[in-house]
């Protein structure tokens, strides 16, 4: 007896992920070959998603129900990315204050000025720890396989823990580091690769006591140098801010070099 195939009447359900077709196969007693009929009929893609799977249930003697599924192409191809971001806070040490609010003293007796200063004893300046924004986002990138070498994986890999040498999705030089990647290879052999990064503002004009600081990269490291200075008002020797200090503690990279844009 031959096998037939024929779509079922009004059997088509469409969604926005997922699809499927349904056919009533006749002709045979076996499950594998009603399958494999129903499998050779039903068409390789519909409404843009691909084919995946058949699958059959007997109804009667030598007919069969069977539904062809269809889902959209999930896997990831070279070229495509996604982005996410997180903006939140951390902790950060300081030792200045942005401005003093008030001093105060004993009656008939004047606050020595610190400068800024915060949480000044007899052995230093203590400061405290203050919330400060934090700024982190990753950005992934698919990749063809032949694209991703070893020599490719050790430029990641010399640029971790460098900072922008030119503006990066929207953060000037030095405000952007590049804390590291992890890749993984999808079901086409191709890379899914996160890249990550963290954001810290360049700042300008500080003011620390009598000092102006001109320029600080977001990722430089600002300290203060404090000494035992006469206050010419109590006549007391005093912690004041003489002198304050930039350092770069991390070396520029050129982001371009990871191949996945720059805005």
């Amino acid at each position: 007896m031959a096998i037939t195939v024929s779509e079922k009447y009004r059997s088509r359900r469409l969604g926005n992920e997922r699809a499927e077709i349904g056919f009533v196969v006749r002709g045979t007693d076996d499950d594998i070959a009603a399958r494999n009929a129903a499998e050779a009929e039903a068409p390789t893609s519909y409404d843009g998603k691909q084919y995946i799977d058949t699958e059959v249930g007997e109804i009667g003697p030598n007919l069969w129900v069977a539904t062809a599924l269809y889902e959209s192409n999930l896997v990831s191809q070279p070229g495509d990315s996604s982005s996410s971001f997180e903006i939140g806070g951390g902790t950060q040490h300081i030792t200045q204050s942005l401005e003093t609010l008030g001093a105060y003293a004993p009656s008939g007796q004047t606050a020595p000025d610190f400068q800024g200063a915060i949480s000044v004893s007899r052995n230093g300046v203590e400061g405290v720890d203050t919330y400060v924004p934090s700024y982190s986002f990753t950005e992934r990138r698919t990749m063809a396989a032949d694209d991703v070498t070893n020599a490719y994986r050790y430029q990641i890999f010399s640029l971790v823990g460098t900072t922008n040498s030119a503006t990066f999705f929207g953060l000037s030089a030095g405000e952007c580091l590049f804390l590291g990647a992890v890749g993984n290879k999808n079901a086409d052999g191709d890379w899914d690769i996160d890249f990550r990064f963290a954001g810290s503002k360049n700042a300008t004009n500080l003011v620390i006591g009598d000092i102006t600081v001109a320029s600080k990269p977001g990722w430089a490291r600002l300290w203060v140098l404090y000494d035992d200075v006469d206050d010419a008002t109590t006549h007391r020797l005093i912690k004041k801010p003489i002198a304050a200090y930039v350092e770069r503690v991390y070396d520029p990279g050129n982001f371009s070099l990871l191949g996945i844009g720059t805005s």
